[in-house]
Order: C-alpha cells, then structure tokens, then sequence
C-alpha cells in the first residue's frame, strides 16, 4: 500500500512527508500549491474544499489537518514508536501540544501571513498582523516552558511533536518581525537537533540550503 500526499513546498505537508519517511511507508507526492490564488486540482478540492495541505490518500481513503493525519500515521505505523502508545503516561502531553500546535500556534501564524481572514476591511490588516507576531511570542514561550530542560518534547524520547515544532520554527521570519528561534532556547535546541536527523535533511534540503 502507498500513500499519496497532496504537497507543496513551504506547506504543512512538509511535516507529513518527514513522518512518513521516518515511518519508511512507501509514498506518492501529488504536486500542489500552497498559494491560494493558484489553481488546485479537483480532486484536491473535493477530498478537502478548504484547499489546503496536506492530504493523505491511502485505501480509497482520505484525510486532512496535519495534527490529525500526525496522529493517525503514528498510531498506523505504531513500530515507528514515534508517539506514545495509548496507556503511556506521556499520550495525554503528546495529544495536548499537537493540538496547542495546530490551533494556537499556527493560527498565529495565519493572522499574519493571511491576515484578511481576520480583518473587516483592508485597513485592519495591519492590525492583525501585529497581534499575529504578539501571539506567536506569546505562544512559542508557552513551548519553551513547557520543554524545559526535556531532551525532546515529551522527556528522553523523540517523537513526531518534535518533528512538528521543527516544521513551524522553519515559517519564522525576521523580515516579518517575528521572533526567531534565538529567543526560545529550548525551542531552537529541539529544532536544531531534529534537523540532524536524515528525514529532515531529505525534506528540508532547499531550507536548510538557504540557511548556511
């Protein structure tokens, strides 16, 4: 069985294929476009008309939401061991900061890369693209904390959260006023030991290029 993902460069789906090379399932990239004044194909659409990345096919089956397809391969591909199995005392941290990810986190990022889905007119967007580089401070040191002096996120054990934290740290960018990694230092010290790791090093060549 192979997987098909519906991917673009800079998405979500990043972190997708990373997991799935770190699970070794055999896999299909379907080109897309993360830029939504760009066509997306039908089929895209219709598995989900948000018409954003990733999508996972497998089995005549679908999904979406990065958080969701995390969890569902991982617990899939439970020989990965890169989530904690259901009666693991960490699931309950791997659940909750999954989550913390994919609706605080990145909804701050969304206020200020596409600040028109949260403003009424043209000129509130600027607004919101200020409360969107607040939030992300804001809720990036919430992380920090969280990580403390943990090897990874969940304690000594490296997990697909890890992977996910990488793949956000990498939409970070100065130029907008964001903070950088340099303030968390926790944060930057996962980052910059997930992006060891050959999975990463496959997916995120371009990026890691531009960043020496």
């Amino acid at each position: 069985m192979t997987y098909k993902l519906f991917y673009a460069l800079g998405s979500a789906a990043m972190g997708t294929r990373v997991i799935l090379e770190e699970i070794g399932a055999p896999y299909e990239l379907l080109q897309s476009t993360k830029d939504r004044s760009k066509p997306r194909s039908a089929e895209q659409l219709a598995l989900n008309p948000n018409g954003w990345l990733p999508v996972l096919i497998w089995d005549n089956q679908a999904m979406y939401e990065c958080a969701a397809i995390n969890i569902f391969l991982c617990d899939r591909h439970p020989e990965s061991n890169l989530a904690p199995k259901f009666d693991s005392v960490e699931r309950s941290t791997y659940l909750q900061t999954l989550v913390y990810f994919s609706n605080s986190v990145q909804n701050a990022f969304q206020l200020n890369y596409y600040p028109d889905r949260f403003a009424d007119t043209k000129d509130d967007e600027a607004s919101a693209q200020r409360r969107g580089i607040r939030r992300l401070r804001e809720t990036w040191k919430i992380i920090d904390d969280q990580i403390g002096d943990n090897k990874w996120i969940l304690g000594d054990k490296f997990s697909s959260v890890d992977i996910y934290l990488f793949m956000l740290t990498t939409w970070l960018n100065s130029n907008r006023g964001h903070p950088t990694t340099d303030e968390f230092t926790n944060v930057k010290r996962i980052a910059d030991a997930v992006m060891l790791r050959p999975s990463v090093q496959l997916v995120y060549a371009e990026w890691i290029s531009k960043q020496s």
